[in-house]
């Protein structure tokens, strides 16, 4: 029904603009325009596949692991498996997926038009409230500074933030950022202008001096840092372990096809060995997947911390900090359900599944 609704208004809505013309080619295209989607509407068995739905289609026929990732320092080692035959000599075929926006990677993990993506603990809480089944199977890195608040010129402290624009995707991980950095200093987001924003058009909007300051990622920050007077106020350095990074299956891919789950983890520590060995190689591949210089992409290096298989092991048993995952996972579903963007508390007994990282720590044991 929603659907039909919205359909309709689009409908309404082409009408109104093509009329306001008064010409009569406008009328012409109005009529098929409305008869091409009554005829959607009314018959719902007619349904034309989108590109992405095909491809996710045919990745699957072909047993493929379809892997999304996105704009994240610790997420393009993924490049690095694909272009040197990591996979492959880890016998499992995957089909990389990039995408230009971070959510739509979440929301087509969340439609399973991919079988894993590359996302945070706190979207991949969000999205188990949200009632998807999603298995956490290992700790790519945490944020270690590459996800900052920037702000203009004259702001010199958290308290200059009374009052002022500040834009950020909401209910991300940098508005979670941004959060903890006001509640440390005694605020809250009712003491600022909170302007909800996608990542990079909030990157923009700080640039075009239409906020006052922005939360965002790398490499968004680099764009943020274009504004002349700009500076960093702080940054996950500060928050140590407040924002991780994961390679996240749906569970009925987990369940299904657990070897292509090990392959694919297998291949993320043989990627970070063969990144050590060949580093001008990998940092050559990286930036240019991240769409900047070589130099540039190295800066990213100190605010981004790569989890080996140890830190892998500890962060995934209990703890009374943020670098426990599921205490950091707890203290997520607060600020999530606080914050009004998780309406249910997420079951996390079954998010984290230790498993595989455990299988190939005893691997390279016994090598």
């Amino acid at each position: 029904m929603k659907m039909r609704e919205a359909l309709r208004e689009a409908i309404a809505s082409k009408a109104r603009k093509l009329f306001h013309r008064k010409s009569p080619l406008s009328y012409c295209i109005v009529f098929f325009i409305t008869l091409s989607l009554v005829i959607g509407c009314t018959n719902p068995a007619v349904y034309i596949k989108t590109t992405t739905e095909m491809e996710a289609d045919a990745s699957a026929a072909a047993g493929a692991v379809r892997l999304g990732f996105s704009a994240w320092p610790g997420w393009f080692p993924w490049q690095v498996a694909q272009e040197q035959g990591i996979f492959k000599k880890n016998s499992v075929s995957v089909d990389l997926k990039w995408f230009d926006g971070y959510l739509e990677s979440i929301s087509t993990l969340t439609a399973e038009q991919i079988d894993a993506n590359s996302q945070t603990l706190g979207d991949t809480v969000s999205s188990v409230s949200g009632g998807v089944d999603q298995v956490i199977v290992l700790v790519n890195d945490n944020s270690t500074g590459n996800d900052k608040v920037i702000v203009r010129d004259g702001i010199n402290s958290v308290a200059d933030l009374r009052g002022k624009k500040v834009a950020a995707e909401e209910g991300t991980v940098d508005h979670f950022l941004l959060l903890l950095g006001l509640q440390k200093e005694g605020l809250s987001d009712r003491d600022i202008q909170f302007v909800p924003l996608e990542t990079g058009k909030a990157a923009s909007a700080f640039v075009a001096e239409q906020v006052d300051a922005v939360a965002v990622f790398a490499p968004f920050t680099t764009l943020a840092m274009n504004r002349p007077g700009s500076k960093e106020l702080f940054s996950s350095k500060d928050f140590p372990g407040a924002i991780s990074d994961h390679l996240v299956f749906t569970r009925k891919f987990v369940d299904e096809k657990p070897d292509k789950v090990q392959a694919m983890v297998n291949s993320w520590f043989d990627t970070l060995d063969y990144m050590k060995a060949n580093q001008d190689k990998a940092y050559e591949i990286m930036a240019k997947r991240a769409g900047v210089k070589v130099d540039e992409y190295k800066e990213y290096a100190d605010g981004t911390k790569i989890f080996t298989i140890e830190e892998n092991l500890k962060a995934f048993q209990p703890g009374n900090t943020m670098t426990s995952l599921q205490f950091a996972a707890q203290e997520m579903t607060k600020f999530l359900t606080e914050a009004g963007l998780a309406k249910t508390q997420p079951d996390l007994s079954k998010l984290f599944d230790d498993r595989f990282v455990k299988a190939y720590a005893e691997k390279v044991k016994k090598s």
